[in-house]
């Protein structure tokens, strides 16, 4: 396997920790990218990968991630990311859990875990017992999902008025990629709104249910990359706008709650080249690792409240600098987040 220092997504991580028991059969990897405005915090994804040079990538990729949106978010924390690997059964055990539990015990407080894909609030408990460097514990901002529902909504909200010039979605076609607590939160929202919905998800039945309660129509999960509408928003996994499907888009926008959605910049200039306003994604979604952190935050639930709420005037902020400047939006972003943490 490729040194994680090797690979193209490594940018000077502070550490990247490769944790195996064999007792328990776990495999996982700690990526620290920044502790320069406090430790680092983002959280673990148990997941099945193709090899170890992917769930080292995708650790990278996801810990930078965090350190900009902690910082363009305003919350004392750096950025880090957790994966665990599983099985192609996805077996996770509870001698598993505690051993990863140990393991980011032992980076001392460096960095704190929350609730990723494939790791559940009750899974987040287990880990309390054996380490404190848990984050988003029950009555302690819990799921991240709902929270980042509501910073997205908010977010494509902001998109569609400075994209189409309209202070409402009501009438506004939006395609919803991924229909998990996250996209389905966000469907639920829009829809409340008047907003017209065409929604996909890889589990069709869910899509269906979910399209069957809000009156909206479905589609498979691929064609929704090239469904005609106001704004394509991508709540499952990430890298999914490649040159191939930039090309292919038929909106206006792009503002959706996935991580990691541009895999490179030429991406976001390809976005700005066809005239498609882009949401950055660690700024939209940053709704859930607020909700998450409400514990590090002096203002207690109202600073929650105030930092989602404002998620808008930090997407404005950006698109303004890139109209400006004729920087893409993701470029803007990641300038300023960088200022941020230093670098």
């Amino acid at each position: 396997m490729t040194a994680p220092m090797d690979l193209p997504d490594f940018d000077a991580h502070e550490g990247v920790h490769l944790f195996h028991d064999r007792s328990s059969g776990l495999s996982a990897i700690v990526a620290i990218h920044s502790t320069a405005l406090g430790p680092a915090a983002g959280g673990t994804r148990f997941w099945h990968y193709a090899d170890g040079e992917s769930a080292v990538t995708d650790a990278l990729r996801l810990s930078r991630g965090m350190s900009y949106k902690n910082a363009m978010a305003g919350l004392p924390a750096g950025g880090g990311k957790a994966v665990i690997l599983a099985d192609p059964d996805g077996t996770k055990t509870p001698m598993m859990l505690d051993a990863f539990a140990r393991a980011v015990d032992s980076l001392g407080g460096r960095y704190i875990t929350a609730q990723d894909v494939g790791m559940s609030e009750a899974d987040m408990v287990s880990l309390s017992l054996v380490t404190k460097h848990v984050a988003g514990l029950p009555g302690q901002g819990g799921d991240p999902g709902p929270s980042t529902a509501l910073g997205v909504y908010l977010g494509v909200k902001a998109a569609v008025k400075r994209a189409l010039g309209k202070d409402s979605v009501s009438g506004v076609h939006i395609a919803v990629q991924g229909l998990g607590s996250v996209g389905g939160g966000l469907a639920r929202r829009l829809s409340a709104d008047g907003a017209k919905l065409t929604l996909a998800d890889v589990d069709g039945a869910r899509a269906a249910a979910l399209a069957a309660e809000l009156g909206a129509r479905t589609v498979d999960a691929d064609a929704i990359l090239s469904v005609e509408a106001d704004v394509f928003s991508p709540c499952a996994l990430g890298a999914i706008l490649t040159s191939d499907v930039i090309a292919n888009l038929r909106v206006g926008a792009v503002a959706g709650g996935a991580n990691n959605q541009l895999p490179t910049e030429a991406e976001g200039a390809a976005l700005a080249a066809r005239g498609i306003l882009y949401a950055p994604d660690y700024v939209i979604n940053g709704g859930g690792i607020i909700s998450v952190l409400r514990t590090v935050l002096p203002g207690g639930d109202a600073e929650v409240d105030a930092k989602v709420a404002a998620i808008p005037d930090r997407l404005e902020a950006i698109w303004a600098e890139s109209a400006a400047t004729g920087d893409t939006p993701a470029r803007v972003a990641d300038r300023m987040a960088q200022k941020l943490i230093g670098r």
